[in-house]
This record gives C-alpha cells, sequence and structure tokens, in this order.
C-alpha cells in the first residue's frame, strides 16, 4: 500500500471538524494519472495529493472520480504539510504563507471548478436543507451575520461518488469571496471555519487551520 499521509483542513477553533484530506508525499511511487485515480477512489476523501516535487511545490489533484486542476483545501493542506512559499498546480501558482494557527493560499477565481452558488434567506434554512438530488456542485449559503462578514455553508459535490456532502470546500469559498468582493469568515458542514480576503488585482486569500491526523 502506498504511504500517505491524512490531515484534516480548515478545522473549527477547538481543532474538530475540518474536511480530510490524503497526501501521497512521493508522488515518484504512483506516477501513472490511472493508478492515482484509482488510489483516490480507493482513499475515498473528497480530495487525494500527489506530490511531485516537494521542494517546489508541484501537486496533483484527484476526487475519487476525476483530476482537478486546482481545489481549495488540498491546496491549503498541501501548503501548510510542505511548508514553501507556492505550490504548482496545473491552474497556476499558488501563493501560500503561514500565519499562526491558520495556512493561507492565494489563487485566482478563474482557476476553481464550476460550482453554482445558492443564496438562502438564513442560516436556518441552510441547515435544515436535505441532501439535492446529483447534478449540480452546490454551494448553499447564507449570511449569519452580513455586516461581519458571517456566513453559514453547506456544500452538494453532486456527484456519484460516495460524497453527498463535502465538509469544507476552498474553491467554491473563493468564488463567493470573489463574488461578493468581501472578505468573509464561513462556517461550513458541522462545524469547519474557512476565511477569507479578497486581494489586488482579482486574486482572493483562503486560509483555515489544518492538522495532522495520522
Amino acid at each position: 500500500m502506498t504511504d500517505y499521509d491524512v490531515l484534516r483542513v480548515f478545522c473549527g477553533p477547538d481543532g474538530g471538524y475540518g474536511n480530510e484530506l490524503g497526501v501521497v508525499r512521493e508522488g515518484s511511487v504512483l506516477p501513472d494519472p490511472d493508478d492515482r485515480q484509482a488510489l483516490a477512489a480507493k482513499l475515498g476523501f473528497s480530495e487525494t495529493v500527489f506530490v511531485d516535487d516537494p521542494e517546489r511545490g508541484v501537486i496533483d489533484i484527484y476526487t475519487p472520480t476525476l483530476r482537478l486542476p486546482f481545489a481549495g483545501h488540498p491546496c491549503v493542506g498541501a501548503g501548510w504539510l510542505l511548508d514553501v512559499p507556492e505550490l504548482v498546480t496545473p491552474a497556476g501558482v499558488v501563493g501560500v504563507r503561514l500565519d499562526g494557527e491558520f495556512s493561507w493560499i492565494e489563487a485566482r477565481p478563474e482557476w476553481a471548478p464550476p460550482r453554482t452558488l445558492r443564496q438562502y434567506a438564513s442560516a436556518a434554512e441552510v441547515d435544515a436543507l436535505p441532501v439535492p438530488p446529483r447534478g449540480d456542485w452546490i454551494y448553499a449559503w447564507a449570511w449569519e451575520d452580513e455586516s461581519a462578514g458571517r456566513v453559514r455553508a453547506r456544500a452538494f459535490p453532486g456527484r456519484d461518488d460516495g460524497i453527498q456532502e463535502d465538509e469544507a470546500t476552498g474553491a467554491a469559498a473563493l468564488l463567493l469571496t470573489a463574488r461578493l468582493g468581501r472578505a468573509l469568515n464561513i462556517v461550513q458542514g458541522r462545524g469547519s471555519q474557512i476565511l477569507t480576503a479578497p486581494q489586488p488585482e482579482g486574486w482572493v486569500e483562503v486560509g483555515g487551520r489544518v492538522f495532522l491526523e495520522h
């Protein structure tokens, strides 16, 4: 079995929750894309990262069923684990910085996979949502406190890969931040926390707490 680490990314203030991420630090042991896809499917995390060059931060990202040119929680987690100033993804070069308990990435909204951002009137409505039928990748959100930039969100990938709800989704948070044009403090899923901030020239920072599970 290929060795891999398991991280939890976008954990809550007490270190709980977060979205699990598999990281294969020695990507060279599994160079073939089909083999990587098979391992990602076997592990069953929402994403698995293969590190092709740890010093330069070159990474390759897979869901259980497809390869992604960019994704938020894998980049935040890999940036924290590798402790590099940037990550090289197929979509582009992602900036990385570590600031106290938070790991941050800087990326562009156009790198994010398509997401349907669906606003609801209240956090209670978002909490009460059932898992929708397969189809669009839906990011359901509502203001908890609009003046403070606090958002309640849930994410439904809509794929047939066993992941009905994504616990914490950096790419969708990036898209929502770009649309609203302001910094956000997002509570997603059961209790994960995602922080965001718009940057000059259309870039967006996305940050959160990362913990090594094993």
